[in-house]
């Protein structure tokens, strides 16, 4: 057997690898076009306000030759297949960005758009995946099946307010007064806020008058209210407070009285039988507040002519009241006199009179004339100095007339008093 020249063998080496690279790509492209589609990634779930615009993202890998198709699957209605658009809805429309994405758009999304969207694939068997799209509507309050916007009742009646709205997710309802003031609940407890399609008012009263505000809430912007305004009717009722009124003629004195009332009250004043006008005379003046009015009287220059009783009436549709004041006079206030410094000549005219009444001061007083007094006795050897009191000598008293003798001093002391006292009182 003849062996191969080895130039043949050189050459044969090279030629075989190149034979099994190629059978390896073809391998690889084979196996490339006759691999199946599958599905990258899932479609997510999308949320979207009503009247927006959305999307649903559909990814496929080694599509191939196979066809993409979308499907709503609440209406089983086939809206595309590839490129091409089946349903007649305009709001709907697909593109494809070259690559594995499909993408569904849906324009000006409305409620009947909610639902499972399904991506699905022609293969055999078929493939598909689903996504939920989520259509989001603002609260809207229902009118017509809502309590109208203004309603009245008579006092300690019931009541009811009704608030309905509608939207995705469903609508929570709350009440609150517009003025801030707390809302009664079964007579039994104040909330400032109750939450309920119905809001019960029992045995309500003037000071639960006013409006009340429904809101309609669903995390959805915007949210939306409704204003009910609640009107109590009652009849009219007054209080004076003060029922008697003092002034002097000449004066300007102003009356007044309160009412409350609703419907609104017709309120005037009345004196002497008599309807009181706004004159020169009289001054008439009446501050409003919601269902509370202040009637104000003012009668100029007081003359005898007008003093009695004052009427305060009010009256409206169901009912009529009045209160009544009297006006009295009083002395006008007189000024108090000047304060004057007076001589008085009483002492020069009777002055031994007025001398004989007054008793000599004692020793301890701290006027004046007793420190005259103290001037005299100071002299006297047989003073006590510690006590301020003259006492007479230590003497053994034999007969009265010794007595009498030792108290001479005392005498003559007194007497001495008596003519300086007469001296200072006559000058």
């Amino acid at each position: 057997m003849v062996e191969p020249d080895a130039s043949m063998a050189w050459r044969r080496g090279p030629c075989k690898s190149f034979a099994i690279s190629v059978i390896q790509i073809i391998t690889i492209i084979c196996q490339v076009l006759t691999e199946e589609p599958r599905f990258a990634e899932p479609i997510p779930n999308v949320t979207v306000a009503l009247g927006r615009d959305a999307s649903l993202p559909c990814v496929v890998e080694h599509l191939g030759t196979y066809k993409v198709a979308w499907i709503h699957i609440d209406r089983q209605m086939i809206l595309t297949i590839h490129r091409h658009v089946i349903t007649r809805l305009a709001r709907f429309s697909v593109s494809h960005d070259n690559a594995m994405t499909w993408l569904l758009h849906v324009s000006q999304v409305q409620q009947e758009d909610r639902g499972y969207y399904m991506c699905q694939v022609n293969t055999n068997p078929m493939i598909s995946q689903v996504g939920y799209l989520q259509v989001v509507v603002p609260p809207n309050i229902l009118d017509e099946k809502s309590t109208q916007s203004a309603v009245a009742v008579r006092e300690n009646q019931n009541i009811s307010l009704v608030c309905k709205a509608d939207g995705f997710p469903t609508p929570k309802i709350m009440w609150r007064r517009e003025d801030g003031q707390p809302i009664s609940v079964d007579r039994r407890k104040k909330v400032t806020v109750y939450e309920g399609e119905m809001l019960n008012l029992q045995r309500i009263s003037r000071t639960e008058m006013g409006a009340y505000l429904c809101i309609a809430t669903n995390a959805v912007p915007p949210s939306v209210s409704k204003r009910i305004i609640v009107v109590v009717e009652f009849s009219p009722m007054i209080w004076v407070p003060n029922q008697l009124v003092g002034a002097p003629a000449g004066t300007d004195v102003t009356v007044d009285c309160h009412t409350e009332a609703h419907p609104r009250a017709i309120s005037y004043w009345v004196y002497d039988n008599v309807m009181v006008l706004p004159t020169k005379k009289y001054a008439i003046n009446t501050e409003e507040n919601s269902y509370r009015a202040h009637m104000k009287l003012t009668v100029r220059s007081l003359q005898l002519g007008d003093f009695g009783n004052y009427r305060c009436i009010s009256k409206n549709s169901l009912g009529e009241t009045e209160g009544s004041i009297r006006l009295y006079e009083i002395p006008m206030p007189s000024s108090s006199p000047k304060a004057t410094e007076m001589k008085s000549n009483a002492n020069k005219e009777s002055p031994r009179r007025v001398n004989a009444s007054r008793s000599v001061p004692r020793a301890d007083s701290n006027t004046e004339r007793p420190s005259v007094v103290r001037a005299q006795l100071d002299r006297s050897p047989e003073r006590d100095a510690a006590q301020h009191v003259y006492r007479p000598p230590h003497t053994h008293h034999v007969s009265g007339t010794k007595a009498v003798h030792c108290w001479r001093p005392s005498v003559l002391a007194f007497f001495v008093l008596f003519q300086m006292d007469f001296v200072a009182d006559f000058f």
